[in-house]
């Protein structure tokens, strides 16, 4: 079993996750619509997905510490699966937020457990590359959801949508089980919550950990915000469409290669996550001051070429100063940072819009972002996590 057959499953049940959390979000304000429902009825639709991320995926995380990640990985898809066939079969559109919990709960299984395989079946000459690719599969889910999802509830409503993301899931689930080897859980010392908190507060966690939680800040404000400023100023929604798939498709084209340059050491974690926040912010400021349509499309090419040159290093740089096998723990508590990262930045923008404009709001964005890869820019390497016997004979190579 070659080692792009074991990984190639991990990467699409990043692909689900995104897929399936965009593809329902876009389509909802349309539902809220047709079910005349209010703005509070939606935001809540909106955020249950989110909100069951962000309190269990810690727990998801310690649990593959614990069992391992692929029986993690597995219960996640199944039951993500398990979910949309369950709104297809109630065939009550007044259940689509309950599914949608249910939803982001499997999500957060998989989604932590995705992340550790990748760190396992990649050695750690390789991380960023491994990483740069199933980042690269994770925006294409961004990208996908909302178009391809579009499409599915303009021919069979939210049931054909459901019934998609649940057939999608059971084969990932199927590939997985037979591509992905066993990745035991490995042996592990005695810690007290004193030592997670202290393991919290050092910079191998401070430092990723604050990268992708400024990044993903950022592309939710460049998907969200960026073509509101578009549309002041004049262009159509053609336009600002455009716009935002050039962010996405630089973020997918650009994590592969930063990867390999992290892993053939031309580029440094500080250096490619500083880097890359500061590219963002530049995109963010460009986006902001510039008027048109040039404006917006180099604002969001830049945000885009630094998301994809941060999130790779970030992860990569989180798993080589993490034990590993306290990695799922280290893991889950990261993409909380990444969930709360998607919600803040709209909600800092829109704060500093309101007491400004939406101009400032952007720029204020953009400060915290050079503010945060100046602090990074900065930070001492933290010392690399000691890998153990047992992590490191069964690794498959990715090519």
């Amino acid at each position: 079993m070659t080692a792009r057959w074991a990984v190639a499953p991990v990467y699409a049940a990043g692909f689900v996750t995104a897929f399936g959390a965009h593809s329902i979000a876009a389509n909802l304000g349309a539902y809220a619509h047709a079910e005349h429902a209010s703005l509070w009825a939606l935001g809540v639709l909106l955020a249950v997905y989110d909100g069951a991320e962000v309190v269990l995926k810690p727990v998801f995380g310690a649990l593959c510490d614990r069992v391992g990640p692929r029986p993690v990985l597995l219960a996640g898809l199944v039951g993500f699966a398990g979910f949309s066939a369950a709104f297809v079969i109630a065939a009550n559109p007044a259940l689509v937020g309950l599914a949608r919990l249910g939803q982001g709960a499997a999500a957060a299984a998989f989604s932590p457990a995705a992340g550790v395989l990748v760190a396992r079946l990649a050695p750690p000459a390789r991380q960023g590359r491994a990483f740069g690719g199933y980042g690269m599969f994770k925006t294409l889910g961004y990208t996908a959801g909302p178009l391809l999802g579009g499409a599915l509830v303009t021919l069979g409503g939210f049931p054909l949508l459901f019934a998609t993301l649940g057939v999608l899931a059971v084969a990932v689930a199927v590939w997985a089980a037979v591509a992905v080897p066993t990745a035991a859980p490995l042996p592990r010392t005695r810690h007290t919550v004193a030592d997670l908190a202290r393991r919290l507060r050092g910079s191998g966690f401070l430092a990723p950990t604050g990268c992708l939680t400024a990044i993903t800040a950022a592309v939710a404000v460049g998907v969200g915000f960026l073509p509101l400023r578009g549309a002041a100023a004049g262009l159509n929604p053609s336009q600002t469409g455009i716009a935002v798939s050039l962010l996405a498709a630089a973020s997918a084209l650009v994590q592969p290669f930063a990867g390999r340059a992290r892993d053939g050491a031309r580029l440094t974690d500080i250096a490619g996550m500083a880097g890359g926040l500061l590219l963002t912010a530049a995109g963010l400021a460009i986006a902001a001051l510039l008027p048109g349509l040039g404006g917006l499309l180099l604002g969001e090419l830049l945000i885009g070429v630094g998301v994809g040159v941060a999130t790779p290093l970030g992860f990569a740089a989180l798993v080589a100063h993490t034990d590993p096998a306290r990695l799922g723990q280290s893991m889950g508590a990261a993409e909380v940072g990444r969930e709360l990262g998607d919600a803040g930045g709209p909600l800092l923008v829109a704060a500093l819009a309101t007491l400004t404009t939406l101009t400032g709001g952007l720029l204020g964005l953009a400060v915290l972002l050079t503010a945060a890869g100046a602090v990074i820019s900065r930070a001492p390497a933290p010392p690399t996590a000691p890998r153990t016997d047992a992590d490191t004979p069964p690794r498959p190579t990715i090519g």
